[in-house]
């Protein structure tokens, strides 16, 4: 994967080593177990066509482009973020997602990451609007890391699009952040920006090993993230892919701080804690120490066993 650092985040990673440890390369990257998965989730399978994938019954996730304000380096995608060229989403590409959300009535929902679609807002416009008309989706969904690795995208024409959707259908945006030094004045007023139109607001989060995977920092940031109107969603075990394996916590530490959180946070700052299972199918939410039971065997959605590691 390429190296993209945005100007905000070059001058906040001068003074926030935790900033700097997820979006500057390190040659840990290149320590790879042969247990180590390109595409931990199998969305390449379920990809029906380009920029379009189905792998959930009632809902898509729909992919305009492989940029980002910048390159998280425990990117689940790395295979394919970076690679603008072959993500490129063409008029003829978005007229065959539109068709295929037409021949599948179960679809309601309609889930907008990459990449970040923020990147490409003309884009984004364009599809949301041709989405907004189709009767079937009940909800829309937008993944974006922008307002904390470039705030500044978050722009009047951004906002009133948000606001238009927002009027006509539920509009769910989610914002990702790892760590309290990511609330700069730039982020916090783009975040109020967005939450004045109406937007319901939810984050995502990654334990990330010497960047987050603590209970004072996270305590924090969810609790940061809740007094600014965002709803804490969900936290996930960082997925085993190739070249972020340094990033990955021992999920029992993780259950630890988890359980250390709940007890001591408001119930709404407190996110889902979740694998999302390797070659499996579903999001998994872990128990908390309060319940015996073994954190490295379980069964995805599908009755499948599924043994970590």
């Amino acid at each position: 994967m390429l190296v993209k650092i945005s100007r905000h985040l070059k001058k906040l990673a001068q003074k926030s080593p935790a900033v700097k440890k997820q979006f500057f390369p390190s040659p840990k990257e290149n320590i790879v177990s042969k247990k180590a998965l390109t595409d931990p989730l199998l969305e390449d399978i379920y990809r029906k066509t380009k920029g379009l994938v189905h792998k959930y019954p009632h809902r898509v996730l729909i992919e305009l482009t492989m940029n980002c304000a910048s390159y998280c380096r425990f990117c689940t995608r790395r295979r394919m973020v970076s690679d603008i060229k072959k993500g490129k989403i063409y008029p003829a590409d978005i007229k065959k997602i539109i068709d295929y959300l037409k021949s599948r009535p179960e679809i309601n929902e309609a889930v907008f990451s990459g990449g970040d679609p923020l990147t490409v807002p003309r884009l984004l416009t364009t599809t949301l609007n041709k989405i907004l008309v189709l009767p079937q989706i009940k909800k829309l969904r937008l993944h974006t890391r922008v307002p904390v690795s470039r705030p500044g995208l978050i722009t009047k024409d951004i906002l009133c699009l948000f606001k238009k959707i927002n009027k006509k259908k539920p509009l769910y945006l989610s914002v990702h952040f790892e760590h309290p030094d990511e609330f700069t004045p730039q982020t916090i007023k783009a975040l109020e920006a967005l939450r004045q139109t109406g937007v319901i607001l939810l984050s995502q989060s990654v334990f990330l090993k010497g960047v987050n995977d603590s209970y004072s920092v996270l305590k924090k940031l969810f609790t940061e993230l809740s007094n600014l109107g965002i709803r804490p969603y969900y936290i996930y075990h960082c997925d085993l892919v190739k070249g972020a394996e340094h990033f990955i916590v021992p999920i029992e530490k993780e259950i630890r701080i988890m359980t250390k959180l709940r007890k001591n946070i408001s119930g709404i700052a407190f996110p889902f804690h979740l694998i999302d299972t390797p070659n499996g199918f579903g999001k998994i939410p872990l128990p908390l120490d309060f319940w015996k039971f073994s954190p490295v065997r379980f069964r995805d959605f599908k009755n499948r066993p599924i043994e970590m590691y």
